[in-house]
């Protein structure tokens, strides 16, 4: 469950990262609060968000079981565990 999360974290700080990349290569003061204005960090966080809502959409889409299998659960055999798998 951990890394679906830190992935979507990782998504959405992106364009901060690229932001922060472009400030090292202008040279630009990277923690000057002029080169952080509000509407350019509200386009970054839209940006990201963005970003993070197209993943989940496309992880949802073309993930997971094939369309129209079937699960059979978990079972025992012979006394076995026979772990469960999507046929």
């Amino acid at each position: 469950m951990i890394r679906p999360v830190l992935t979507e974290i990782g998504i959405f700080l992106i364009p901060f990262a690229v932001y922060v990349l472009f400030l090292i290569a202008t040279r630009a003061g990277l923690l000057v609060p002029a080169n952080w204005p509000l509407h350019l960090v509200a386009k970054l966080t839209v940006a990201a968000l963005v970003l993070v809502i197209a993943s989940l959409v496309l992880l949802a889409e073309f993930s997971g079981a094939p369309p129209h299998s079937t699960y059979v659960p978990a079972h025992i055999e012979n006394g076995r565990l026979v772990p469960g798998v999507e046929k």
